[in-house]
């Protein structure tokens, strides 16, 4: 278990959060000591699965290099306990930022909606590990747009 966490759920919620800070603040030194070794993957949304620990934090790599601002918010977590494998869903409720404007002014903010699911293993040392990372994007109806311009009718979803 990590320090402070008095059950398996703790610990495991702890590791979870700790995955989600090291994306913020594009710290792979962390991110690295969270994945386990071997075995794991991921699914970013809108990519294919990327298998072995190098593709893994090669992607994280490539998306903390090329994100200038990101703040996760999670919602719904629901956190489950199997011996020594451990299974997380979440509602990510993303806020990200492009490069700064030319006049030095930030950039523009878009925020977005994932649910993932984050499989965690027992380590030797008894924490908690990585193993794997799904993220789907989550289909969001648009009501603000009028039919007659080219909007969206009941029942379209748009990403």
């Amino acid at each position: 278990m990590s320090p402070g966490a008095g059950t398996d759920v703790e610990a495991v919620e702890a590791a979870n959060t700790a995955l989600y800070d090291a994306v913020e603040h594009a710290d792979l030194d962390a991110l690295q000591k969270l994945w386990m070794d071997d075995g794991v993957s991921v699914v970013h949304p809108g990519w294919p699965v990327l298998n072995g620990r190098d593709e893994v934090l090669r992607s994280y790599a490539l998306i903390m290099a090329n994100t200038d601002y990101v703040q996760f918010f999670l919602t719904d977590v629901e956190v489950s306990v199997h011996g020594d494998t451990a299974l997380v869903s979440c509602t990510e409720n993303i806020l990200s930022g492009g490069p700064a404007e030319d006049d030095g002014s930030a950039g523009p903010l878009v925020g977005g909606l994932v649910v993932a699911t984050n499989v965690f293993r027992r380590a030797g040392d008894g924490g908690w590990k990585v193993w794997s990372h799904h993220g789907s994007p989550v289909l969001v109806e648009r009501e603000d747009e009028d039919d007659d311009e080219g909007g969206l009718d009941d029942g379209d979803v748009q990403l």
